[in-house]
């Protein structure tokens, strides 16, 4: 293993809270990695969604890291990890990526939080990792492809690549409940900075897994604390589905007025205030 690590940064706080970034090289190519909060504090993990990276979580982590210890990674194909054209992209690999690292970081239980596909993500780490996943959080992420919203933003054309600013804002814009949504300029650089092949593998690779099986399925045999979170004006999943989560035992599921698609980046706190008490149930240390 190899280990290129960003440096430490430390807050000044009352209880001071550690930020670090690295690069974990695994089989499949290097995975960069965002820490942050108390070393000892619970681990709870965030996985970012297709043509995403950890960027997305930013307005989000500052919230949570008074009470745990916040990892980020960046998917294969996504932000600052590797990219490469002869690597798989399907979920159970991009899961057990994901466990890798958690165990190159110490890691043995985590509360695993993902947005959109990366709750596809996390439910696959679930399903391979038991061991390693206390409960799960699920933020706009489509229980099956019946749920799904076709959209008449406009395609990216590999011809084109990498796109501009305008073609990335019109493809993203069904991402947020509002037109005129001003998207983070780093989130569109990184997605430019994906390769045409790794964004419309794993785009593919999603959609074949929610084909095989739908995720409140997969979730009823695993017996994880579940929460459901949805932007109720969700325009790529309808948002009333996330109701077909409530077959798994004991999920409790929450819509968020006003919401769409990222509820992440378009209202934080909101976000939070539902995370942080789960989370804080199902920690384990």
């Amino acid at each position: 293993m190899t280990i290129s690590d960003g440096g430490p940064h430390v807050k000044d706080d009352a209880e001071a809270t550690e930020s670090t970034s690295l690069s974990l090289s695994l089989d499949d190519g290097d995975i960069y990695v965002c820490q942050d909060g108390p070393r000892d504090a619970p681990a709870l993990l965030l996985i970012h969604g297709s043509a995403s990276s950890t960027r997305s979580w930013d307005a989000l982590v500052p919230l949570l890291t008074g009470s745990h210890r916040v990892i980020r990674i960046d998917l294969l194909g996504h932000g600052r990890s590797a990219k490469p054209d002869d690597r798989s992209y399907a979920t159970p690999d991009q899961g057990r990526r994901v466990g890798v690292v958690l165990d190159r970081l110490g890691v043995e239980h985590a509360v695993v939080v993902g947005h959109s596909s990366g709750g596809v993500v996390a439910t696959a780490l679930a399903e391979q990792r038991p061991d390693l996943v206390t409960a799960l959080a699920l933020i706009n992420t489509g229980p099956s492809l019946d749920a799904f919203i076709p959209s008449a933003a406009a395609a990216i054309d590999p011809a084109q690549w990498p796109p501009t600013d305008e073609q990335l804002r019109q493809f993203a814009s069904t991402g947020f409940s509002r037109a005129g949504y001003q998207i983070p300029q780093e989130l569109l650089d990184e997605v430019r900075a994906m390769t045409f092949h790794s964004l419309t593998t794993t785009m593919r690779d999603t959609v074949g897994y929610l084909q095989e099986q739908a995720l409140p399925d997969r979730l009823m045999t695993l017996g994880k604390p579940l929460l459901v979170i949805f932007g109720e004006d969700d325009r790529r999943w309808r948002s009333s589905s996330a109701a077909d989560y409530r077959t798994v035992p004991g999920a409790h599921v929450e819509l968020l007025p006003g919401l769409g698609h990222s509820p992440i980046l378009e209202d934080p706190p909101r976000t939070a205030e539902l995370l942080l008490p789960f989370a804080a149930i199902h920690a384990a240390m």
